[in-house]
């Protein structure tokens, strides 16, 4: 099988596996305060500009030649790993974790798992996913379409959800920053 079309059969699954994240009996009818600022439809924006890195990964515009299986094989390693963070982040999070950023009825700051160490694990595993997807074609041009777009969207997301997360609770959320980084482990 070539790597383009190993690509887009990984980017179909990670597509499915973030499909299952997002199912619609994980919804919750008790949201006190939708603090979403449109970051869920910008995420989705993003997302939009997978296809074209797609179609790019079977040209030779911007194709690694030198390398070219490392890279595919990184790349899918890296997407992968991402599934793994995301969902052991959701996972951790429970009840706690909506589409859109909520502040629920009983809602909670999550310090457990790997909350101990990153604010917005399930981010950077989003991020490995897409990175690790569009590094599998083992073209640049792939690479930058589909995880620009998303890193953008990311960051917003997550400066909406830390606004939000600060408002509703105050002190302990800005200690928690304190002892936290946002998406890499005493990095970043």
């Amino acid at each position: 099988m070539n790597i383009p079309v190993f690509a887009t059969i990984l980017c179909a699954f990670l597509l499915l596996s973030e499909m299952w994240l997002n199912r619609p009996w994980r919804r919750r009818k008790d949201v006190v305060r939708n603090c979403d600022k449109h970051s869920l439809e910008i995420v989705a924006l993003a997302s939009l500009s997978v296809p074209f890195g797609i179609y790019a990964g079977f040209t030779h515009v911007g194709r690694i030649e030198s390398g070219r299986m490392f890279f595919a094989l990184a790349g899918t390693v890296l997407a992968l790993v991402g599934v793994i963070i995301r969902q052991r982040a959701v996972h951790t999070l429970k009840q706690y974790f909506t589409l859109n950023v909520t502040i629920l009825d009983d809602h909670r700051i999550v310090k457990r798992g790997l909350y101990k160490t990153i604010r917005h694990p399930s981010y950077t595993g989003y991020l490995l996913r897409y990175f690790g997807g569009g590094l599998a074609f083992a073209n640049w041009l792939s690479l930058l379409l589909i995880f620009l777009p998303t890193l953008a969207a990311i960051l917003y997301r997550m400066r909406v959800e830390e606004e939000a997360l600060t408002e509703t609770f105050g002190s302990e959320y800005t200690d928690y920053l304190k002892h936290t980084k946002r998406l890499i482990p005493k990095i970043y």
